[in-house]
């Protein structure tokens, strides 16, 4: 059985390896395949660890030595490589700033082991550490056992926050195929996070480290594990491949005539009928109103506008904002309040919108309007 079950973690482990390089090569939407990619790859990195651990690095001192030096186990980087890839994938203009790579920096506490393993090192080769390796590998075996825990707490706020992201498109409307699957991808980490919790729990009580590895050693945390690399690895990869083939589709030009007749209704619909007041607003609801077909409306916004339609209706909203927030009788109003009388479903979704298209908060943006 136990051969059974290392040999369906190496499996998983090499898929990973293969649809992390493909993701990373794909030829749309970079950044979002790349995150995706990153995430299988240290997936399947932390695979290959336990596997080799499995075979006793099969048999080489040097690959046992080498293996203290190398972080096999980044959890620390699970999280917000999830809620990042969910972004890039939803907002066409997303991009890793300042504060996005900051939220990386916690994966600090994945390297202890291996800086510990070169402290010890470097001291014994300088003569200013005793040759004794036992306390250093008890610290190491110590540290690895509660570092589980914030590596635990970063996978589960950072699922409860992508959860919470997705939820604010659903109430705004905006559910569509990908936002189908990266619902379905948060919900696979946070039901392996589940997984985790119960091992996790008495794994980290000292008197019971020892009998969870001797009984179960880490097959009921890398079979999941190695589940959601099977699983990410081929969907992922589908609705990559499924992205560009729409995009091909939505690159065939458009009639002249077509586009106009379009366009203006569009226009009909936002400046004189203001269905972007409409906190629900969705394509199929513009289709209607309009008499045009979803797939016409989105082909014309994105050839001739370069927008989609959410960032087509929510210029209009955010627009209405900066005309309500100049106005002398709003001072009492909260840009909560202001928000939702513009269209927009919730606060989060508004900073987040309103930042896209002005590149400033909307307090910032006041402050300058006041200024000029």
């Amino acid at each position: 059985m136990k051969g059974l079950l290392q040999t369906i973690i190496l499996l998983g482990t090499i898929q990973g390896i293969i649809v992390s390089i493909l993701l990373f090569y794909a030829p749309n939407n970079r950044l979002a395949n790349r995150l995706l990619g990153t995430f299988i790859l240290l997936m399947a990195t932390a695979s290959f660890g336990v596997y080799a651990g499995f075979k006793d690095w099969f048999g080489s001192h040097w690959l046992v030595f080498l293996s203290n030096f190398v972080p096999l186990v980044t959890g620390m980087l699970f999280g917000p490589l999830m809620y990042f890839y969910i972004r890039a994938f939803l907002e066409p203009g997303f991009r890793l700033g300042r504060r996005e790579r900051l939220q990386f920096l916690p994966a600090i506490i994945d390297l202890g082991p291996p800086l510990t393993a070169i402290i010890f090192v470097t001291g014994v080769y300088t003569n200013t550490i005793k040759n004794v390796p036992g306390p250093w590998g008890a610290f190491i075996d110590d540290y690895n056992v509660y570092a589980d825990i914030p590596r635990w707490l970063s996978v589960a706020i950072y699922t409860y926050i992508s959860l919470k992201y997705l939820a604010g498109y659903q109430a705004a409307g905006k559910v569509t195929p990908g936002w189908l699957w990266l619902r379905q991808f948060a919900r696979g980490i946070a039901a392996f996070a589940a997984v985790w919790l119960v091992y996790l729990v008495p794994y980290v009580i000292p008197r019971y480290t020892d009998m969870m590895l001797d009984s179960f050693n880490w097959y009921p945390i890398y079979i999941p594990m190695t589940l959601l690399i099977y699983w990410l690895g081929i969907r992922g990869y589908l609705i990559s491949y499924q992205q560009l083939v729409t995009d091909k589709k939505s690159d065939i030009p458009l009639p002249a005539g077509t586009v106009d007749t379009t366009l203006r209704s569009l226009k009909k619909a936002m400046e004189e009928d203001r269905l972007y007041l409409d906190t629900g607003l969705s394509l199929q609801q513009v289709a209607e109103h309009t008499g045009l077909s979803p797939k016409t409306i989105s082909a014309v916004l994105n050839q001739h506008l370069g927008k989609n339609f959410n960032e087509y209706v929510n210029s209009y909203r955010v627009n209405l904002f900066k005309e309500k927030l100049l106005q002398a009788d709003v001072a009492q109003l909260t840009f909560a309040g202001l928000a939702y009388d513009c269209g927009f479903s919730s606060p989060a979704t508004f900073q987040r919108v309103f930042k896209q298209h002005t590149g400033m908060s909307p307090s910032e943006f006041r402050k300058t309007a006041m200024k000029m």
